[in-house]
């Protein structure tokens, strides 16, 4: 299970009711393409700072004031401390560079101008504590603050894309429309912002999400409900998967009717976890009305039979997976192009095997958004495992998908992919350079099994995994026969 660590937010405000918002870089781990607010991990020294007006502080709110004060002035530029228009405007920019290169501290910057932060321009908004599956986990804290008089909001890109001032009601119509993905924290602030008059006034809404008419579940400050755009309802659950995923993300697709994608787990602690998530759906008026298969693999399907049983859902799959499930009923058969009318724009099926034969994928109009299942992962790439996996078909179905320009993805294993055209793309660049090494191999090696092969074509994986990487390069070698590059006798490759 990975570690909490403490970190700060910073809700950024002008008197005409706008906030700042920054997009994070898609190559960043956590929450890479997600729009949230200027924020950042604590550091060990913003514990060293003493804050005005923060005498009723405990050892753990303070260094959240100085976090959140530091990263606003690293990501934005803008510095919230009293007497800060003092510093010049080219000492500024050339102390947030040093900042960001770690050649300078916060704390120099206000020990040389004998500044102090004062703790009453940080209102408390807000703890929320990332959920354990997640890859990477926080327990931030977030702010209220609003912009001093003279400062200037620039995000310079880097580890952020950029930012902007937005109304909250207009943000929260991009992530209803699928183009601005937001984790719940970001959500909940937006909204409670959207229904009060000043941004003072959501306090009460911030601190308790339970005061608030949406009835955001919360539990210990980890939120038990993740919808990262309307309509797509994450729910993580452990399953029997290959490491390093621990979990299978089962969606649920739709507004007042939803499709459970991929019920995977068969443990009952974890179906116990979809159980109560649908029950709270279903009291606000979401009922799921059906069960999606992606594919036929146990930890896609490990939880669908049962929870048919219980609800009484009907279970949808394609015929090639329905084929290799005799003890699972499949009760209606998806075909290329049919469409789940469910959330705000509608669902298409795209049947696109190389996984397995039957492997499904869902499209969403309008968004483009992708409900990927297994290809692609979050994290990492997939094993292609012959028989049922096919590398010729493999690689078509990332090209037929490129071709639909898909927005985000919706893996079910790993973290969201915000950017779906640059991740297919850079899938198809690894698998093309990883037959190209494959072909190296068999030229510098002459005859040999696929095992024989391996240490050469995966020069960059530990031995503890060449088992699973001799799959998906027998699925390189069938493919280089097929294609004329490579021939096979009694088990034995070569180069042709």
């Amino acid at each position: 299970m990975p570690s909490v660590r403490t970190a700060a937010s910073v809700v950024l405000h002008r008197p005409d009711g706008r906030v700042f918002w920054v997009r994070r870089g898609e190559q960043l781990r956590f929450a890479g393409g997600f729009y949230a607010f200027p924020g950042g991990a604590i550091d060990l020294d913003d514990a060293a700072i003493v804050l005005a007006n923060g005498g009723h502080l405990d050892a753990t709110e303070a260094p959240s004031i100085v976090a959140a004060a530091r990263e606003l002035f690293e990501e934005t530029g803008v510095l919230a401390v009293p007497g800060a228009e003092r510093i010049p405007a080219a000492e500024r920019k050339a102390v947030r560079e040093w900042l960001l290169k770690g050649e300078t501290s916060f704390a120099e910057l206000l020990r040389r101008h004998g500044l102090k932060l004062d703790a009453g321009q940080f209102l408390p908004a807000g703890r929320w504590v990332t959920p354990l599956a997640m890859p990477v986990r926080f327990d931030a804290r977030f702010y209220l603050v609003e912009l001093p008089r003279g400062e200037i909001a620039e995000v310079w890109p880097g580890e952020l894309s950029d930012g902007e001032w937005i109304l909250p009601a207009e943000a929260l119509a991009r992530y209803d429309a699928g183009t601005a993905l937001l984790h719940p924290p970001a959500w909940h602030t937006l909204k409670s912002l959207s229904v009060v008059a000043t941004a003072r006034e959501a306090a009460p809404l911030l601190l308790d999400p339970a005061r608030a008419p949406w009835k955001m579940p919360m539990s210990e400050h980890i939120v038990q409900r993740i919808e990262l755009q309307r309509g797509v309802v994450l729910v993580p659950l452990r399953t029997p998967t290959l490491l390093p995923a621990t979990h299978t993300n089962c969606l649920l697709l739709g507004d007042d009717r939803l499709w459970v994608v991929d019920p995977g787990s068969p443990y009952p602690e974890e179906q116990e976890v979809l159980r109560r998530t649908l029950a709270a759906l279903s009291a606000e008026g979401r009922k799921a009305v059906g069960i999606v298969l992606t594919h036929h693999h146990i930890d896609h399907i490990g939880g669908a039979q049962l929870l048919s049983s219980e609800l009484e859902l009907p279970i949808a799959a394609t015929a090639e997976t329905a084929a290799l499930l005799p003890g699972l009923r499949v009760d209606k058969i998806l075909r290329d192009g049919d469409r789940l009318e469910v959330g705000p724009r509608g669902w298409r099926c795209l049947h696109l095997p190389g996984h397995t034969r039957g492997h499904l994928c869902l499209i969403e109009d309008g968004s483009s958004a992708v409900v990927a299942g297994d290809l692609v992962a979050g994290t990492g790439t997939v094993i292609i495992d012959p028989p049922e996996g096919d590398m010729t078909d493999y690689l078509a179905s990332l090209d037929r998908l490129l071709n639909e320009k898909p927005g985000t993805l919706y893996p079910a294993h790993g973290p969201v992919v915000p950017g779906g055209v640059a991740r297919l793309r850079g899938y198809v660049k690894h698998r093309l350079e990883r037959e190209e090494r494959v072909v190296q191999a068999l030229a510098a090696q002459g005859k040999a099994t696929p095992a024989q092969l391996v240490p050469n074509a995966y020069p960059d994986i530990k031995p503890e995994l060449y088992p699973f990487a001799e799959r998906s390069l027998l699925a390189h070698l069938i493919k280089l026969v097929r294609d004329g590059r490579a021939v096979e006798h009694d088990g034995l490759y070569q180069a042709n």
